[in-house]
């Protein structure tokens, strides 16, 4: 069964993903209007009729909209937020009570397994950013009988790791990671000092050197040639380079002779639309096994998302 992911935005002025399993199709947050999330999921080929659900990481106001909450209530389709998010966007949004009213509400604990479909697992993990409860996903694909499991990682809005999260992230096919900002870039603008301290602080944004130490644990943790595809979230545009955030995970990829594809979200237009079919489970003793892995080249969108 083949997986799909895009990301339809990425940056401060709105974020979602995309990710569909057979004929599930998950939004991982709904950080633009319904106008401009049905345009962007027409450019991947995709519409706002295949949507199953949607799942919110955190409650800042660039991961949600009203007017989205207001096209889940017409098409009833669902939302799963943490308890935390029930909590304020009862109090923030004019839609959300109602979406609660008609039972569109589902909520979710960090680590709980919530199945999405009859072949789509998922795990949220609590990440440090400074929303009150804030979460990143790891997605994981049951295989059949001739296919192994498959698994994809999605982390947008976090200031620090730690060895945990690292082992929790590893053996997976996709990394959607966020790659914000460069430290010397960040402390030499003219943003303010508060706003300064709040992204190097440890619940603001992952710096590239960050992300790519974290991508090197999970490197670290699974095995060779499991990452197929790196997709680098959140460049602030002020604060970073596409060049550096690439540079900073091609050397990781170097480092253990990898072949993963960096590609890098937009804030401007969806993509890179990526799919990943099913690899053939491992054959038994005597047999030959050949590489899933045709290329080794990155692919890298010449455009920057917005910042934070």
């Amino acid at each position: 069964m083949p997986l799909r992911f895009a990301m339809l935005a990425s940056g401060s002025s709105g974020n979602a993903g995309w990710l569909q399993v057979g004929s599930y199709s998950l939004l991982i947050d709904a950080g633009l209007g319904p106008r401009r999330l049905a345009e962007r999921l027409s450019a991947i080929g995709a519409h706002w009729r295949q949507v199953s659900a949607v799942i919110l990481t955190h409650t800042h106001g660039d991961h949600w909209k009203e007017r989205t909450f207001d096209h889940l209530l017409k098409h009833h389709i669902p939302l799963f937020c943490h308890a935390y998010h029930r909590d304020h966007l009862m109090l923030a949004s004019f839609t959300f009570p109602r979406l609660e009213a008609k039972g569109l509400v589902r909520t979710y604990e960090a680590g709980q397994g919530l199945p999405f479909g009859s072949r789509l697992r998922c795990r949220p993990l609590a990440i440090p950013h400074d929303d009150r409860a804030t979460f990143g996903f790891r997605f994981d694909i049951v295989g059949d009988h001739d296919q192994s499991p498959q698994a994809v990682a999605y982390l947008a809005d976090l200031g620090c790791w730690d060895q945990q999260l690292a082992w929790a992230l590893r053996e997976v096919d996709l990394l959607a990671l966020e790659f914000n900002h460069d430290v010397i870039m960040e402390r030499n603008s003219n943003r303010s000092e508060h706003l300064i301290a709040r992204v190097l602080g440890d619940y603001g944004h992952l710096s590239n050197e960050q992300a790519a130490d974290l991508l090197d644990a999970i490197l670290q943790r699974s095995a060779p040639e499991r990452l197929q595809h790196l997709v680098q979230l959140h460049l602030s545009r002020e604060c970073n380079r596409t060049t550096l955030a690439v540079q900073a995970a091609r050397t990781v990829r170097a480092r253990h002779e990898a072949r993963f594809h960096i590609h890098t979200a937009l804030q401007s237009q969806a993509g890179p639309s990526l799919t990943l079919h099913g690899v053939p489970r491992q054959p038994t003793m005597g047999s030959i096994s050949v590489s899933p892995f045709a290329s080794a080249s990155p692919v890298i969108q010449p455009l920057l998302p917005g910042c934070e």
